[in-house]
């Protein structure tokens, strides 16, 4: 495989899923963590490894986790990359109270990001279970014309070496989590689905429940340990990954047939995924990505289609492992190697976030509408 033939010139690419975050100055769930470190005399690759496992293999590197990641930061890891919009999605705000989430909308709406890139959509927190979800989604819609959605905290692991993010196994099939989930089609939002991968299934039942909503699967669906070990048992050997790379093949396949589910090529390069962590600040080489996500892209863009797929850079999640620009030309090359061209590219870089958020054209590229 190889990146020769790729062609991503002229294309004004979409990041469709990156992060902002400032743990001293908002509330998330690592922010407790930041101020400590901040003010103990601890270099940060002790204090790493007295985090739990989980933590770490989640993590990969600490570090973004430490220190704010705001606009300046995107835009220094974004280089020369021709990045023109930016959506944003929620990420570990802990605010309490039931409208606790629409301070992160706020927040996010008040950044700098008006041109190179701009700010083009919001992907705000919120649980459809929650008594005073269709309250909620109306005060995120008053913080900000740019809220297109919602994304809830239901990525759970069986393997309990893994990190969760609930307790709840079945997070996305209670009573609560249905009844309130149908407050999106009302209000024209969409869903953030970002499940580990044994959970595809439970996204295919609630796209197959609610065919009017939007459902964008984060990430492919995340199949943890599909490159390495990681938790107690997951990924262990090659015979289990390659059942986990069989299983994951089958469940993204069922999903593809619903056709109000797009699937977001990103965090593919997530250290929980099994990658070997580089020194800090080295990224992985290309070809070794491609030899990795090459087969996931491949078999996402078979049954998808490019006009059902979009890129995001997962940033700050994936540095790590990768640069934003390798994790483009990684990307773009898979497509290529598996027989996509410029129209394909376009799509998968620009067109379907451009569809899916709902991302306005703007004549002067240089600015982008307040929000």
């Amino acid at each position: 495989m190889g990146t020769a033939n790729m062609d991503l010139s002229g294309i004004r690419i979409i990041d469709a899923h990156m992060h902002q975050w400032d743990p001293f100055r908002t509330p998330r769930n690592f922010s407790a963590l930041a101020k400590l470190l901040r003010l103990l005399p601890v270099p940060v690759d002790v204090a790493k490894r007295l985090a739990p496992r989980r933590d770490r293999e989640f993590v990969g590197d600490p570090v973004a986790y430490l220190h704010p990641y705001l606009p300046f930061d995107y835009r220094a890891d974004a280089g020369n990359a021709p990045i023109e919009t930016v959506a944003h999605i929620e990420v570990e705000w802990s605010e309490q109270g039931p409208f606790g989430k629409v301070g992160e909308t706020t927040w996010v709406a008040g950044l700098p990001l008006r041109s190179a890139p701009r700010l083009g959509a919001i992907l705000a927190g919120g649980d459809p279970a929650a008594p005073e979800f269709a309250a909620l989604l109306d005060a995120h819609m008053a913080a900000s014309s740019l809220v297109r959605g919602i994304r809830a905290e239901v990525a759970h692991h069986p393997d309990r070496g893994v990190r969760s993010f609930t307790d709840d196994d079945a997070a996305l099939t209670s009573k609560e989590f249905l009844n309130g989930f149908a407050q999106l089609a009302e209000r024209s939002l969409s869903f953030e689905a970002w499940v580990y991968s044994h959970a595809i299934p439970d996204v295919t039942a609630l796209a197959e429940r609610f065919p009017e909503v939007p459902i964008v699967l984060n990430h492919l669906g995340t199949p943890v340990g599909i490159f390495g070990a990681v938790g107690k048992h997951t990924g262990t050997n090659p015979g289990l990954r390659r059942q986990l790379l069989v299983r994951w093949r089958d469940d993204l396949t069922a999903l593809a047939t619903r056709p109000n589910v797009v699937a977001k090529v990103s965090g593919l390069m997530m250290p929980i995924l099994g990658h070997p962590v580089p020194r800090r600040g080295v990224a992985t080489p290309v070809p070794e990505l491609l030899d990795r996500i090459g087969p996931l892209v491949g078999h996402a863009l078979d049954v998808f289609g490019a006009d059902r797929l979009l890129w995001g850079s997962n940033f700050p999640v994936d540095k790590p492992i990768t640069s934003i620009a390798n994790s483009i030309e990684a990307v773009a090359a898979a497509v290529t190697d598996h027989g996509g061209g410029k129209r394909e590219l376009e799509q998968i870089f620009r067109t379907t976030a451009q569809r899916v958020y709902r991302i306005a054209e703007t004549s002067d590229r240089g600015a982008g509408p307040t929000p």
